[in-house]
């Protein structure tokens, strides 16, 4: 039963399908084809889901015949959206969605572009849970419409047009494709018919075994699979994957899927082959580019597969990728686009072996290009310097590995090379053990240091310096393998090879390394400067001072190095390496030697433990004595010894070594230090020594005549120290050969050598000679004295005396300096007094030579010391207190050093025999100095400081002044145990007091230091006394009075100007306030010693009294008072007196040597720069302010956050102090503490940051933003922005504070001349500049702070946040806050709108008051909100809000009522449309009712209007049906309207009613009736302006509405009751009025076909006669302008009167009657005498006159009337008929005429038109035939003949 009734069943659907076919088969054109197609197609398709084969079958050959159709014809459109929605039916079969979609595909791209567009999203829809092709073949329908999508410009996820949230897969399956489509290369063609038919031929079966051999090759970077999908059924031509691939670009830009996911994309398409694509792709990732975070592993991942491709892992089920899904790598081209972005990356260096592939790849790959090798490298630099310890460690070989690969195969690009070389430098600094074992890789470097290309070898040379730290560790044979290495590259040629040799010689070995030191001796000696400068920086680089327990290992022991270098010497001499100079040859040349030659002193002085230095010869020798004690140990061990050191080499001893080199190095070349070196050598120990070269004098005095003056000077010491070794006759012969060598010879050098060498000699001979008697005196025998000798030494005294007055000066220096060393050892042997040379002569000539102008410094000072020694030498000098007077009596002004050194000669000429000077100062240093005890002893101490403090320091000359200060200073500190000095120490000490307050630096720091050292030479009982004097004198300022005299200086040369006030004493003013502060005034002291801040004590004479070592004590026994000092000092620092400053940061210096001291007393230099921020001076005040801007920087301010706000606020009130300095100062120190205070409000700093955010807000927006002082609001307010920016999220809980504040301060920052100027303009100008002003104020930083505080907002700040926003639109004042509140409400409803709906409704009534503002700026921003506000309100206050809104519009007569009431209305129905359209029956009718607002000319109303207009038009269906839809409540609100007190919301209402009547063209009962009764109520009473409107609008409705009004209804008027009130107004006085009135009634009467023309014309007729031309002759004079309103008034009277008569003409035989003749003759009457518009008005009446006119009818006809009126017509038509000027009026009068005619004709009545009026009428139309106007030509014509035809 069942198979029958399916057989009938699928018979009848075969049936069907016939019908189909023969519709098919009977379709002719395109169109029909399409129509049957559209219909058919889709239940068609349905139909192969029947189970019946016949049905299939049948279904099947349709298609094909289908299918042959739809090919051939490419417009025929298919069904496509039906498929898809059939295809995406769950429940259709697959073998239907197979064929559906088969034809969606086929229909799809014939689709116009428009609609592929509208139906994009629904094939991504389709592609769920679909098979792979078919996805595939969707997505190839969808890229190319890509190109064309419109996406929204805000994305926001509700207006996307591809909603992709909800679709992760799709999304996954859409990115994959189109990541193939974009590696897709144009014009790509995939062979695979071809290994196909090959693989099945006999001959290709081969190719099929190989697995995937098979297949063909697919594009770079994707498989075949992929590349077939791109390919697809219909491949895309290059131009449309050019534009599928920019689609693609544009879909990315417009954010439609994650950026994240896309960021891969653009990679590949800005690496595209053509230029659109690329460009397009590389402006978005640049956009892009600080948004994406390149070390998300999700990207970089994705990046290295793409570029790696698949390389052949196991996947997890254990079964290799299938060959056709495995993706080759990339091309080229996009390779060089990806690692860019690697290189950014810190995830890409860290991810292995992803990373180790791509470096292998881009240096060896096979299709790598230079490029990409140097991308590569820089791959490589970036894994060195970014991938951290861990996972670099697997790394390093495989890098290294693959450099010297590199480094060994490739040699095209130096660049390249560079770069290689540079990244295994990099390496070794990362990973020094790789390379510690393997010196093979230095040679090889060092090997390509030679032979590369110049620019390669800058980056080897900065390898291998890198490289050096990883083997300074080496040991043993390594070691000596490396020694060897850098030894032979020491001696290349190319120049970088040696500095690098150097490089490795001084670093990979220690300092004591013999073997390295001598490589770096030899280099120094090297002629290029970057090799001997390095060399010698490393070799004189001293040991560290204090590094007692290391400094023996610091360098090599003496005896060795001088060995080692002895060794290497006399081999170098056999070798070619020796160096030839003139006649000498030395083991080394000479640069190299000097070094070596200094180098063994510097062991020489270590080893004898001093501090060896190589820079001065005078620090040298103060070492002498500690060197000359070691070697006499090594003199004395080696003799002692001579058998254990027989095994180095012979039996020379070191030093013996040590001097032969010198002398060798002195024969070749000479030298001052080599000189130097053998002098000390000698001096130290002459009696072993010297005896040596007492047979080579003639070679030293050869070094005596050398060119120069130091050198000679060296060389006669020398002499003089081999002399002294002699016994007498040989000296004797000596001295003689000197004296007669000064004497006769005319060379200036060698009287000048032997003149000195006579000095030293003489001077030595007596220094022996006293010691000789010194210790005969001892043993008590008497000391034997040779006269002769005697003699000789007298002579040679007088010798020397003699050149004193020398012409040359270098000759009487020498002289001088001669004498000075005989006086200093001993008695001179010259007389006292008398003529000749005496000793009494020589002292007043060295005297007179001080002052002089003519003498050279250089003779000044040596003149002085000379002086200074006569007492030294001899215990008897006569003149010692001449000598002290007259040195203390030469001061002369501005000579400072010459002050130290008169000081220094003053305290050795006053101690006289006791003197330190006496010493030798080889043998013995001045501390261990002690006076021979038999001395006679002449100290003149006691007199000398009486001079000094009771003439010279209180003398009225500053100079005089300040050289006694410095001569006392002198003896306070040499002559320290003194007794006469210990005795007069408070003496002293008032002295230096009284210069502390000199107008000179320089003599208030030698006073400064003077009282330190007075201070510590007292017993306790005096140190009390003198703190106390010093306070007090310090503290009070009492000042020693200077006389003055005529000869007094007054102001030293650069003083004028100074204030002479005493203001220098402030720094020790200071310096005693500090000390009284810590209750220890005794510290002044310490203060003093540590406060040297004058240049002068680093000279040679200022160093010489050793202040740094008093300083140093100082500093060590201030330090347990640092926590006190600290904050002071640290304040001090910055004190603007300059004095103050300098001594101050050299006691801080002194005293803080810790870095971290200042973060320790953080919290108390704090407190004491806060209580000195206020300070009543103003110094101390901009003092506080530069040292809080120096502590805020860069330190941790994490412990002082909650001190912050007090900072701010006491800044800000220095900010406004009255000087101008100390405001600078503030402004620096706050925006410093801004910079620190937004850094530290970083989210990253946690806790603290939040705790700053909370500390800060109140205080800026309090404080600073409120502040009178300009310069401080704006820091505020920049501040706080930048907080908010770096802030972030921590702003959520103080958003309720500082927004309302901001916006606050919108205003009150704004200048206030706006505000004059806003008050002054005109309405227009006034606009247009208020809104530019707000449109500030929302661009402004505060607008931005504000906008980012809003992004983290949620209920929890909402809560307190409304309620002050409120109150701020409410009472704010200034346009920027009430518009930037509207602002803030916009943005709340957009960022949190589901929190903001419980506060909608405050947020509502609040903004209505912004809606009345009397500023239109405002009141737009407020509407605006409102637009936005009423989406996220409950329904209730939506609905409040509109009834409140309507209430205004109808009830309140201010404009700024309505308008606000347009303006809230219009923004609700553009932002929040929805809530419109809800409330649509309260809001459309008040539109309506807005859009017919009569309006004057103001802009404003029309504006109005037009809102109101749109949102009318944007809402309703067209105005017709938006009428019918809200009928009945526009009948209501029109009535109500109607009813209203106001006149001109009447008026409105009437024009409403009348557009109701216009467009519904019938009002229905009972709405006609309730129209017109609340139109007639308005009718009665006075007449008022807009009353016009309800007449208009009463014509209009009984015009659309005449048909109903004939039906009675209940409550709707009767059409007399309407005429009744009509006519009633037509009698008004108001002539405007009356017109429109008449014009009404006529319009009523002629709708509803009334007869009132009696009523009517006895109101109209007595117009047109009142207004004829007879009667308007006499009238009172008026002035133009009334004049010309007048005639207006009466013309459209006139006009008005005339068109009624013709409407209100009525159908009644009786009324025609009456009124047929004079309504005629009136009308002719005024043809002839009026102007064109009264007769075109006259015209139009006429027309409508015969028209009705029943005489023209067959029924009524009356010969003779009608001949009466026809002959009155036709003598005044002519008028119009020919009248020349007016056109309008000659057509007027011809369609008078033709009716005219026409009418006779129907009414077979022509004899009523008399011949005269013919020949009337033939006569005016026979000249309309020359009518300018064709048309009227014809019809005049026309009408001619139809008058001829009469006859």
């Amino acid at each position: 039963m069942f198979d029958v009734l399916g057989f009938l069943f699928s018979f009848c659907i075969i049936d069907q399908l016939e019908r189909v076919f023969l519709r098919l088969g009977h379709a002719e054109t395109d169109e029909q084809l399409q129509n049957i197609i559209s219909k058919f197609l889709p239940p068609v398709l349905l139909k192969l889901s029947s189970t019946q084969e016949g049905v299939r079958k049948k279904v099947m050959e349709l298609l094909v015949h289908l299918n042959k159709r739809i090919k051939s014809r490419p417009k025929i459109q298919l069904p496509v959206e039906t498929l898809l929605v059939q295809y995406q039916d769950p429940a259709a079969v697959s073998f239907v969605t197979n064929f559906t979609i088969i034809y969606v595909k086929m229909g799809y791209p014939r689709l116009p572009v428009e609609k592929q567009c509208e139906l994009a999203p629904t094939l991504l829809t389709a592609m769920e849970g679909k098979p792979q092709p078919q996805q595939d073949s969707l997505m190839h329908l969808l890229i190319p419409t890509l190109f064309h999508m419109k996406y929204p410009v805000e994305s926001s996820k509700s207006a996307s047009p591809f909603n992709l949230a909800e679709k992760p897969k799709t999304v996954q399956l859409l990115l994959d494709f189109m990541l193939d489509v974009l590696l897709m290369p144009y014009g790509y063609v995939l062979n695979e018919s071809q290994s196909r038919q090959n693989s099945s031929s006999a001959q290709g079966s081969s190719s099929t075994s190989g697995g995937g051999s098979g297949i063909p090759q697919p594009p770079p970077g994707m498989s075949f699979y992929a590349a077939k999908r791109v390919i697809g059924d219909n491949p895309w031509t290059p131009e449309q994957l050019e534009q599928c691939k920019l689609g693609i670009v544009k879909f990315i830009e417009a954010e439609q899927v994650p950026e994240l996911e896309a960021v891969l994309h653009l990679v590949i398409a800005s690496s595209d082959t053509r230029h659109s694509v690329a460009t397009a792709a590389d402006l978005e990732l640049k956009s892009k580019q600080s948004l994406i975070d390149w070390n998300n592993p999700a990207i970089i991942n994705k990046m290295y597969k793409v570029y790696l491709g698949d390389i052949p892992l196991k996947t997890k089920e254990g079964a290799v990728l299938k060959p056709e899904l495995k993706r080759d790598p990339v091309s080229t081209r996009v390779k060089l686009k990806i690692v860019p972005h690697l290189l950014r990356s810190r995830q890409a260096a860290e991810t292995f072996p992803a990373n180790i592939q791509v470096v292998y790849d881009g240096l060896f790959g096979a299709n790598t290009n230079s490029k990409l090798r140097t991308l590569s490298l820089q791959f490589v630099h970036h894994i060195c310097i970014i991938c951290p310890e861990i996972k670099i460690k697997p790394l390093g070989p495989m890098l290294l590995n693959g450099l010297t690969k590199l480094i060994n195969e490739y040699k095209e690009d130096p660049k390249l090379l560079s770069m290689a070389y540079s990244a295994v430098g990099k390496l070794s600094s990362r990973m020094p053990h790789l390379f510690t074992k393997d010196i093979a890789l230095v040679q090889q470097l060092f090997e390509a240091l030679c032979k590369e290309e110049p620019e390669t070898r800058l980056a080897i040379q900065e390898a291998l310096s890198m490289m050096v730290g990883a083997y300074s560790t080496l040991e043993g044979a390594q070691r000596t393998l490396m020694e060897a290495l850098v030894a032979s590259y020491l001696i290349k040629p190319e120049v970088q090879v040696r500095q690098v040799a150097v490089k490795f010689a001084s670093t990979v070995f220690p300092s004591d390394h013999i073997p390295s030191r001598y490589l770096l001796l030899l280099a120094a000696g090297d002629p290029r400067e970057e090799v001997h400068g390095e060399a010698q920086r490393v070799l004189r680089c001293l040991p560290g001072r204090n590094k007692n327990e290391s400094a023996s290992k610091q360098m090599p022991s003496f005896p060795e190095m001088v060995n080692y270098i002895q060794e290497k010497a006399s081999h170098r001499m056999k070798t070619p390496a020796k160096y030839m100079t003139g006649t000498t040859v030395l083991p080394f040349n000479p640069a190299a030697f000097g070094e070596i030659v200094l180098y063994l002193r510097m062991c020489l002085a270590h080893s004898a433990g001093v501090v060896p230095t190589s820079q001065s010869l005078a620090d040298m020798q103060d070492h002498a004595p500690a060197i000359g004690r070691y070697i006499r140990t090594l003199m004395s061990g080696s003799q002692a010894t001579s058998s254990s050191s027989s095994s180095k080499s012979g039996e020379t001893n070191p030093v013996q070594i040590y001097i032969g080199l010198l002398q060798q190095l002195l024969a070749g070349v000479g030298g001052l230090p080599v000189m130097y070196c053998l002098l000390e050598a000698v001096s130290v120990n002459p009696e072993k020594l010297a005896t040596k070269f007492v047979d080579k004098t003639e070679w030293i005095k050869s070094l005596m005549s050398s060119s120069k003056e130091e050198m000679r000077e060296l060389a006669a010491l020398f002499y003089s120290v081999v002399a002294s070794t002699v016994s007498g006759k040989e000296l004797k012969s000596m001295l003689e050969q000197l004296i007669k060598t000064t004497k006769d010879n005319h060379s200036p050098e060698i009287q000048h050598g032997s003149l000195l060498a006579l000095g030293f000699t003489v001077g030595r001979y007596l220094a022996k000679k006293k010691l000789r008697m010194a210790e005969q005196a001892d043993l008590g025998a008497s000391a034997g004295c040779l006269p002769e000798q005697e003699e000789l030494i007298r002579s040679a005294t007088e010798t020397i005396g003699s050149f004193l007055d020398s012409t040359s000066p270098i000759l009487a220096i020498a002289a001088c300096t001669a004498l000075g060393e005989i006086g200093r050892n001993g008695p001179l042997p010259i007389p006292s007094e008398g003529t000749g040379f005496t000793k009494l002569h020589l002292v007043e000539s060295l005297l007179n030579r001080i002052p002089s102008s003519k003498e050279t410094n250089k003779m000044k000072e040596r003149a002085i010391q000379t002086l200074g020694y006569f007492p030294v030498g001899d215990g008897e000098f006569p003149h010692q207190k001449l000598l002290l007077q007259g040195l203390m009596d030469s001061v002369e002004a501005k000579q400072i050093e010459l002050q130290f050194t008169i000081g220094e000669a003053i305290t050795s000429a006053a101690i006289g025999t006791s003197s330190v000077a006496a010493r030798d100062a080889w043998l013995v240093t001045e501390e261990e100095y002690t006076p021979p005890t038999g001395a006679k002893v002449n100290d003149v101490v006691p007199w000398v400081l009486d001079m000094i403090l009771n003439k010279h320091i209180i003398s009225p000359n500053p100079h005089v002044r300040q050289a006694a200060c410095i001569w006392l200073l002198s003896l306070v500190r040499k002559l320290s145990t003194h007794k006469e000095v210990k005795s007069h120490l408070k003496e002293i000490q008032s002295a230096f007091v009284s210069v502390l307050s000199e107008n000179d630096e320089l003599s208030q720091d030698v006073a400064s230091k003077g009282l330190g050292l007075v201070y510590e030479l007292g017993s306790e009982q005096d140190q009390q006394e003198l703190v106390s004097t010093l306070v007090e004198t310090l503290m009070t300022g009492k000042r020693t009075k200077h006389d003055v005299s005529g000869e007094t200086v007054v102001f030293q040369g650069g003083a004028l100007g100074k204030t002479p006030d005493g203001q220098g004493i402030s720094t020790y003013k200071e310096l005693c306030s500090l000390a009284s502060d810590l209750s220890q005034p005794d510290l002044v002291y310490k203060f003093m010693n540590l406060a040297n801040h004058h240049a002068m004590w680093n000279s040679r004479k200022g160093a010489a009294f050793g202040f740094n070592v008093i300083a140093t004590r100082a500093g060590e026994q201030l330090a347990p008072f640092l926590p006190q000092l600290v904050p002071r000092l640290y304040r001090y620092q910055f004190d603007p007196n300059l004095g103050i400053r300098q001594a101050m940061t050299s006691i801080w210096n002194a005293l803080v040597t810790d870095k971290a001291t200042v973060g320790k007393y953080l919290k108390e230099i704090l407190e004491d720069l806060m209580k000195n921020l206020t300070s009543s001076m103003w110094r101390v005040r901009e003092s506080s302010c530069l040292a809080l801007n120096d502590l805020l920087r860069g330190r941790p301010l994490d412990d002082i956050i909650d001190k912050l706000p007090e900072i701010w606020e006491t800044l800000f009130r220095v900010q406004d102090d009255i000087k101008e300095s100390v405001r600078k100062a503030a402004e620096l120190a706050l925006k410093t503490l801004s910079k620190v205070c937004v850094k530290m409000c970083d989210p990253a700093k946690g806790a603290a940051g939040q705790r700053t955010v909370a500390v800060l807000l109140p205080c800026l927006l309090d404080k600073g933003m409120m502040s009178p002082v300009t310069e401080v609001r704006a820091l505020s307010i920049n501040t706080l922005v930048k907080i908010s920016k770096s802030a972030g999220a921590m702003l959520k809980p103080h958003a309720s504070k500082l927004i309302p504040a901001l916006l606050e301060a919108l205003s009150v920052l704004e200048p206030q001349v706006l505000n004059y100027l806003s008050l002054r303009a005109t309405d227009q100008e006034k606009a247009a500049m208020d809104s530019a002003r707000l449109s500030a104020a929302k661009s402004s930083p505060m607008m931005e702070t504000i906008n980012m505080c809003l992004q983290y907002l949620d209920v929890s700040v909402l809560g307190e946040l409304v309620p002050r926003l409120c109150e701020l639109i409410r009472s704010g004042v200034g346009l920027g806050t009430k518009g930037g509140c509207a602002s803030v409400i916009v943005s709340l409803t957009t960022q949190c709108p589901q929190d903001l709906t419980p506060y909608s409704g405050k947020l509502m009534s609040a903004l209505l008051s912004g809606l009345t503002d009397r500023n239109s700026v405002i009141q737009k921003s407020c509407a605006f909100a409102m637009g936005h506000l009423v989406r996220t309100s409950r329904d209730s206050s939506t609905e409040k809000l509109l009834q409140k809104l309507s209430g205004w519009y109808m009830e309140k007569e201010e404009p700024v009522y309505k308008t606000s009431c347009a303006l809230t209305i219009h923004a609700v129905g553009r932002y929040s449309p929805d809530v419109l359209k809800n409330h649509a029956k309260e809001v459309l009718p008040l539109a309506f009712l807005g859009m017919h607002e009569i309006t004057a000319d103001e802009k404003s109303e029309k504006e109005e209007c037009n809102l109101w207009t749109e949102v009318w038009q944007e809402n309703v269906p067209g105005s017709f049906g938006g009428i019918r839809l809200y009928l009945q409540e526009l009948i209501t609100i029109t009535q109500k309207a109607l009813q209203s007190q106001s006149w001109k919301m009447k008026a409105q209402g009437a024009v409403a009613m009348a557009s109701i009547a216009k467009q519904t063209s019938s009002l229905v009962p009972p709405y006609l009736g309730m129209t017109l009764t609340a139109l007639l109520q308005g009718l009665p009473g006075r007449t008022w302006a807009g009353k016009e409107e309800l007449l208009k609008a009463i014509g209009c409705v009984v015009t659309a509405c005449s048909a109903e009004l004939e039906k009675s209804v209940p409550n709707q008027p009767t059409t007399n009751e309407i005429l009744q009130a009509v006519l009633k107004e037509c009698c008004k006085e108001n002539i405007k009025y009356k017109i429109v009135a008449i014009r009404c009634a006529a319009d009523v009467l002629k709708a509803t076909k009334e007869d009132r023309f009696q009523e009517l014309s006895e109101i109209v007729i007595p117009i047109i006669k009142k207004n004829s031309p007879e009667s308007t002759g006499f009238r009172t004079i008026k002035t133009d302008d009334e004049d010309e309103k007048e005639k207006e008034l009466q013309l459209e009277s006139l006009l008005g009167a005339f068109e009624s008569l013709g409407k209100a003409w009525p159908r009644n035989p009786e009324t025609q009657r009456c009124y047929r003749l004079e309504l005629c003759k009136l009308m002719c009457e005024r043809l002839k005498l009026s102007t064109w518009k009264v007769q075109l008005g006259v015209l139009q009446s006429m027309n409508a006159f015969f028209q009705g006119l029943m005489l023209l009818e067959e029924d009524h006809a009356d010969a003779e009337a009608l001949t009466e009126i026809l002959h009155e017509t036709c003598n005044s038509i002519t008028y119009s008929l020919e009248n020349k000027t007016y056109s309008s009026v000659r057509t007027e009068a011809l369609a008078v005429v033709e009716l005219l005619l026409r009418k006779l004709e129907e009414s077979k009545q022509w004899e009523s038109l008399t011949p005269e009026c013919r020949v009337l009428l033939r006569e005016s139309l026979a000249t309309m035939e020359t009518d300018s106007r064709p048309e009227l030509q014809e019809k005049a014509s026309l009408l001619k003949k139809t008058l001829e035809n009469l006859e």
